[in-house]
């Protein structure tokens, strides 16, 4: 938790976030995603400073176990001083405890964000989902939270001024603005319009950015001009050299070539939804269905 010290932009784990994503739809399934269609509404966990602090933090902690489908878990909160933002006792269930850091006593319309990961990091322990080290892991959780409908509590808990500031998880600002822009572009919910911090917009905004560049990336048919002339220039190369190796991409070119027997080539590329690799025939024009999240993808190899 970053709490009046500098908080760090752009977009250092994007790799980690983007696996993450893979593993998600790898463990859930494309139909389990799709039954997350819907966010956490903001009403549902508003948090008023006349509200009782215990009897609200555990009705907010269990409108989140419902939005994940926790029906068995149960959430006991309280809240200490600590260094981090709330921390949570993984068991075997199904209650679960929960601390708080004591800002949240008189901060409460963060409550909610923090609960959302703390939640998370229980729906991912059920399901046996996690990577290794610590950080990693928590980038996965933080991940989860925002593209299964949760995380936009988060990046709405960023404040930042000349004088201080706060961000909650592991991912930055505009690295919560990227997940929650391939949630939106999924699903066709607009989260913005929740959002009471300034910064969230502006971080949601250059999240979306980068999250449609993936969908401008050779052999993509939307690529732009300069990304279909570096495509056929690495093409023609690697038809002359036909040495490339499976997933032998270079830094920065997101698509491999492969030989496949005989004259051929196929290429491998991520898919912009959920980053599973898919390959294709280089033949020209061809449609493409990602069997993972079952993305229809228009190509031009």
């Amino acid at each position: 938790m970053a709490n009046g010290g500098p908080v760090e932009h752009g977009f250092p784990h994007l790799e980690t976030v983007r696996a993450s994503i893979t593993a998600l739809y790898r463990r859930l399934s494309y139909d389990t995603v799709r039954t997350f269609s819907a966010s956490v509404a903001p009403a549902d966990v508003a948090f008023g400073d006349v509200d009782d602090l215990h009897l609200g933090a555990q009705r907010v902690a269990r409108e989140l176990v419902r939005h994940f489908r926790l029906p068995d878990a149960r959430l006991v909160v309280g809240f200490r001083e600590m260094s981090h933002a709330a921390n949570v006792e993984l068991t075997a269930g199904p209650e679960y405890f929960v601390e708080l850091n004591d800002r949240f006593r008189t901060h409460r319309r963060d409550i909610g964000a923090a609960l959302a990961h703390e939640v998370t990091h229980v729906y991912l322990h059920r399901l046996d989902l996690s990577f290794p080290g610590t950080r990693e892991n928590e980038i996965l959780t933080d991940t989860v939270t925002t593209y299964l409908g949760a995380g936009w509590l988060l990046l709405d808990a960023y404040r930042e001024d000349s004088a201080s500031s706060q961000k909650l998880g592991y991912l930055t600002p505009e690295e919560f603005g990227y997940v929650l822009a391939k949630r939106s572009l999924l699903f066709g919910e607009d989260p913005s319009v929740w959002f009471t911090s300034p910064q969230a917009y502006t971080a949601y905004g250059k999240g979306m950015d980068r999250a449609r560049e993936d969908a401008r990336q050779p052999p993509l048919t939307a690529a732009g001009w300069a990304g279909r002339r570096r495509y056929a220039h690495d093409r023609r190369r690697a038809r002359e050299q036909r040495e490339q190796r499976e997933g032998g991409e270079r830094p920065g070119v997101p698509y491999a070539f492969t030989p496949e027997g005989g004259e051929s080539l196929k290429v491998s590329f991520p898919c912009p939804t959920c980053r599973q690799r898919i390959r294709v025939p280089v033949r020209g024009r061809v449609r493409a269905r990602c069997a993972l999240c079952r993305t229809v993808l228009e190509c031009d190899t």
